[in-house]
C-alpha cells in the first residue's frame, strides 16, 4: 500500500508537470498564431507594396521609351529644319550681297550707290522703291530702261551726282529728283481702264512710300497693264492705238501701234530682289523661330526624362529593399509555422502520456 501510495503521488505529481507544460504549450501555440498573423499581414503588406512598385517601375520606363522616341523624330525634325534654315539664310545673305553690290545695273548706278551712305541725298534706284509680286513682269516692262534710274531728293543732288560722274570717268546715269516729279495719279482714258481684261492702271498697281506717289504717277501713271495680249489688240484697235499698254507675260503695246514681246528674260529680277528679301527675311525669321521652339521642346524632354530615370532608380532601389524585407518576413513566417508544428506535435504526445 505505501508503494502504490508512493506511485500515485508520482503520478499525481507527474501528472501535475503535464498539465503544466500543456498550459505552455497552449499559451506558446496562441502567442505563435498571433506572431504568425502579424508576418502574415506584413508580407501580405510587403507583397502589394512590390506590387505597386512594379507597377510604377513599368509606368516610368514606358514614359522614357515613348520619351527616347519623341527626341529621335523630334532630332530628325530639328536636323530637317536646320538644313531648311541654313539654305534659305544662305540665299538670303547671297541675295543681300548681290543687292548691296547692285549686280544687274550698270557701273555707273554702281559707283552712284556706293555714295548713298555718305549721301542722304540718294534715295535708291527705281526698281527699289516699287514693288508688287504679282505684276512684277508687267511693271518691269512697263517702267523699261527707268528701272535703273536713279532717285535723289533735289535736283542740286543729281547735279552733284552728275558732276561726280564725270570726274571719274564713271560713266553715264538719268536721275530723277522728287521735287521734278509732280505726275498725276490717273493719266489714262478713264474708259480705257474699265475695258475687258484690263487690272488698272500700272502705278495703282504697285506698293510704295507716299513720298513717291508723284515719281511712280510719272513712271506708271500712263501705262494700263492688261491680262493677257488679246485684249490688249482689242482694246488698242479700239482706242485707235492711243494707249501704252503692257500684258502680265511682259508684251508691251505702245501708242502708234508698235508691239513688243517675245520670251522674256529677267535674270536679274531687279524689281523682284526687295520683294524676295523681303519674303527671305520673314521666312528665315520663321526658320529660326521653329529651331528655337524644337530645340526647347527637345531640352524639356530631356530634363523630363532625366527625372523619370531618376525616379526609376529610385523606385528600383526600394523595389531590391523591398524584395529583401519580404523574404526575411518570409522566412520568418516559415520559421513560425515550423515551430507552430513542434508545438502541435507536443502537445499531442503530452495528450496521450495523461
Amino acid at each position: 500500500m505505501q508503494r502504490y501510495d508512493a506511485m500515485l503521488e508520482q503520478i499525481g505529481i507527474r501528472k501535475a508537470e503535464l498539465s503544466q507544460r500543456v498550459l505552455h504549450l497552449k499559451t506558446s501555440e496562441s502567442e505563435q498564431n498571433g506572431q504568425m498573423e502579424e508576418l502574415q499581414n506584413a508580407f501580405e503588406a510587403l507583397e502589394e507594396t512590390v506590387s505597386s512598385l512594379k507597377q510604377q517601375y513599368q509606368e516610368a520606363d514606358q514614359k522614357i521609351t515613348a520619351l527616347t522616341a519623341d527626341l529621335s523624330n523630334q532630332t530628325k525634325e530639328m536636323e530637317a529644319g536646320q538644313t531648311n534654315y541654313h539654305r534659305e539664310a544662305s540665299r538670303l545673305e547671297s541675295l543681300k550681297n548681290i543687292t548691296e553690290r547692285y549686280d544687274g545695273y550698270g557701273n555707273s548706278i554702281r559707283k552712284v550707290m556706293e555714295q548713298k551712305d555718305r549721301n542722304p541725298g540718294i534715295h535708291g534706284v527705281v526698281a527699289d522703291l516699287c514693288r508688287r509680286e504679282k505684276v512684277e513682269t508687267a511693271i518691269e516692262t512697263a517702267l523699261g530702261g527707268s528701272i535703273q534710274n536713279i532717285v535723289t531728293d533735289n535736283e542740286a543732288t543729281a547735279k552733284y551726282l552728275i558732276e561726280y560722274l564725270k570726274r571719274g570717268h564713271f560713266g553715264r546715269a538719268t536721275f530723277l529728283p522728287l521735287t521734278s516729279m509732280r505726275g498725276k495719279k490717273t493719266q489714262v482714258n478713264e474708259d480705257a481702264a474699265r475695258e475687258t481684261g484690263v487690272l488698272g492702271v500700272a502705278n495703282a498697281l504697285v506698293s510704295y512710300d507716299p513720298v513717291y506717289e508723284g515719281l511712280v504717277a510719272q513712271l506708271l501713271g500712263r501705262t494700263l497693264v492688261v491680262d493677257t495680249i488679246d485684249h490688249a489688240i482689242v482694246i488698242q484697235r479700239k482706242y485707235r492705238q492711243t494707249l501704252r499698254m503692257v500684258t502680265l507675260e511682259g508684251e508691251l503695246l505702245s501708242p502708234g501701234g508698235s508691239m513688243t514681246g517675245g520670251s522674256f528674260r529677267n535674270n536679274s529680277n531687279l524689281l523682284g530682289r526687295r520683294r524676295e528679301i523681303e519674303e527671305l527675311e520673314k521666312s528665315v525669321q520663321g526658320l529660326a523661330k521653329e529651331l528655337r521652339e524644337i530645340q526647347q521642346e527637345l531640352e524639356e524632354k530631356k530634363n523630363k526624362r532625366n527625372e523619370i530615370r531618376d525616379l526609376r532608380t529610385e523606385l528600383n532601389e526600394k523595389l531590391q529593399r523591398q524584395y529583401i524585407e519580404q523574404n526575411t518576413v518570409r522566412l520568418n513566417l516559415e520559421k513560425a509555422r515550423e515551430k507552430k508544428t513542434e508545438i502541435r506535435l507536443d502537445f499531442e504526445a503530452l495528450q496521450k502520456e495523461s
